[in-house]
């Protein structure tokens, strides 16, 4: 018998004899070593005998492992994950479908050891070995269980980062790809949670949230959590409790058991906007950050990046219209640390109007298809502008692209004239609150009164901006656009630049060639029939088009509806 062969043997009787002699094959290291040296052999030799004589032991070494985790001491993810590539790698010639046995994994050992180094970095590894496997053989195993892979990232970050990359796309799913944005969203809150578990229950290594969750005394976790967000322990009498007013968090509330959940059950409503949970959101941020949430703030904003790139390259337009509305909600919403809340909203808003310059549709269909199911999401976020400097930003966003994009394009008439007429009432409004509340204010008015007074200028000029352009796409709107431009040109609100602008529009609009050239879209038109940048004329039976230098433009003044005619910009022959 040759060296191979005799290898061969004492590691097959190792896995028969453990089956006497060990409750917890974890407890026996030689075992792990035992496996691997199989799988190496039988990759080794090719042969589907020597494949078949090993698989009824590795399949009775994974069963009563799995078997044992609830009373092991020890990790057992290590040993399963090698039976894991064993299957993977040999399913095909013992006909074996390894699915339940990964999903057996997820659900039973990685749910309890994901927080232990070792096992979350070998199961990254395991992961990115397989993932052309994984993702054509098993695809919906991934996107089921990354709420379960966000907990190991969140945990492991600084070091597992670069792993957890290359597995992320993964994760994308047409079923995951919605309630995906929001667990990232909500990547530092899950530190927060996590580590006041471990806080008060002890290591995360060997014990089950998930067990937690389900048991009959839900309400300890509820109360680990509203510690972990509000600083307070449940009132219970005792003397070590931090007030003596705590406010319980309701058992049946979900928010925070979603945080904590393994699976992707679709997407759950969080209820961030209740004022407890706003309270809650402000009050992590107010205590020392440890390092590891310091990193995860951090890594948040680039797992944001790969997955608005995934969406532009891979997801259809259904689902990328679908997600608009929850990054409108998620904008303001957020743990509030001020250097993470900038870069996750730019990441936000850029994403939403590259959505819209993909498909400018998007904004007629948010408005009618979307309207009952999601209040209207576009016109309830203009309204929305004062409530605080993100909505603000936001609006300034949204109308932005409601105006590049004509309302959805030459074909969303109605829907035009529906957002045109929701930009009228807010201009009007505005100029309204402008003339009898701001004039009074700016000789003493605080610093919070000049913001707010910027900021309503600010949204002033975009509001102008988004009328003329609308009117430009859509010829029928021009005169309302006129009266609209009319009464802000006559109006000199406080802000000079707001009146000014207005009054620039109207003089471009007396001119139809250069109007569609300086106010229509930045892309070139095909129902326009002209590029952007360009002015086209007609002069009796000739026409032409060519390039101006528009800033020559800014320097006409004169009457609120002045006559810039091309002979004041055009040498004459």
């Amino acid at each position: 018998m040759d060296g191979r062969s005799r290898d061969w043997d004492i590691h097959l009787r190792a896995l028969s004899s453990s089956a006497s002699i060990a409750s917890d094959p974890a407890s026996d290291s030689s075992l792990l070593k035992s496996v691997k040296k199989l799988h190496e052999l039988c990759k080794a030799e090719n042969s589907e005998d020597l494949i078949a004589r090993v698989y009824p032991q590795i399949y009775r070494l994974f069963q009563r492992s799995v078997a044992s985790l609830s009373q092991s001491q020890t990790s057992n993810g290590l040993l399963l994950l090698a039976i894991l590539q064993f299957y993977l790698d040999f399913g095909d010639v013992v006909l074996h479908d390894a699915d339940p046995n990964l999903r057996t994994f997820f659900r039973t050992c990685l749910s309890r050891e994901f927080a232990d180094p070792a096992v979350a970095e070998a199961t990254l590894e395991f992961l990115n070995v397989n993932k052309k496997k994984l993702l054509s053989s098993f695809p919906t195993l991934l996107p089921q269980f990354f709420p379960l892979l966000l907990k190991l990232i969140a945990w492991n970050g600084e070091k597992l980062e670069k792993s957890f990359l290359k597995v992320f796309p993964g994760l994308v799913s047409p079923g995951s790809f919605l309630p995906l944005l929001p667990a990232l969203v909500d990547l530092p809150i899950l530190v927060v949670a996590l580590e006041k578990v471990e806080k008060s229950s002890g290591s995360l290594v060997g014990n089950s949230i998930a067990s937690i969750q389900k048991s009959t005394a839900p309400e300890m976790l509820l109360a680990l959590m509203d510690e972990a967000y509000t600083g307070s322990t449940i009132g219970d009498g005792g003397g070590d409790s931090e007030s003596e007013d705590s406010n319980t968090i309701d058992v049946a509330d979900p928010v925070f058991l979603e945080l904590l959940k393994d699976e992707n059950d679709g997407l759950a409503e969080r209820h961030w906007t209740s004022p407890v949970v706003a309270a809650a959101l402000q009050a992590a941020i107010n205590t020392p950050q440890s390092d590891r949430l310091k990193y995860v703030l951090n890594m948040t904003p680039r797992l944001i990046d790969v997955y608005f790139a995934i969406a532009l390259r891979d997801v259809n337009d259904s689902l990328i219209c679908a997600l608009i509305p929850l990054l409108m909600s998620r904008n303001a919403t957020m743990l509030p640390d001020k250097n993470f809340c900038f870069e996750v909203r730019k990441r936000l808003l850029e994403f939403k109007l590259s959505a819209f310059q993909r498909s400018p549709g998007f904004i007629a269909i948010l408005k009618f298809d979307y309207l009952e199911l999601l209040q209207k999401p576009i016109m309830d976020r203009l309204a929305e502008a004062y409530d605080s400097p993100e909505k603000s930003e936001l609006a300034l966003q949204l109308c932005w692209a409601i105006g590049e994009h004509g309302g959805g394009g030459a074909s969303h008439k109605d829907a035009a004239r529906e957002l045109f007429e929701g930009l009228e009432l807010l201009l009007y409004e505005n100029l309204s609150s402008s003339r009898l509340g701001f004039r009074e204010e700016s000789a003493f008015g605080s610093a919070s009164q000049v913001f707010s007074k910027s900021s309503q200028s600010r949204l002033l000029c975009f509001v102008v901006t988004a009328i003329a352009k609308l009117a430009t796409h859509h010829r029928e709107l021009l005169p309302r656009a006129r009266v609209s431009l009319g009464k802000v040109a006559r109006s000199r609100i406080s802000d000079v630049r707001v009146w000014r602008r207005a009054r620039d529009y109207l003089g471009l609009m007396s001119e139809p060639a250069i109007s569609s050239s300086v106010l229509g879209p930045s892309q070139p038109s095909p129902g326009l029939g002209q590029n952007p940048g360009t002015v086209k004329w007609s002069d009796g039976a000739t026409k032409m088009i060519a390039h101006i230098p528009f800033y020559i433009l800014g320097e006409q003044e004169g009457q609120p509806s002045h006559d810039c005619s091309f002979s004041d910009i055009l040498p004459r022959r």
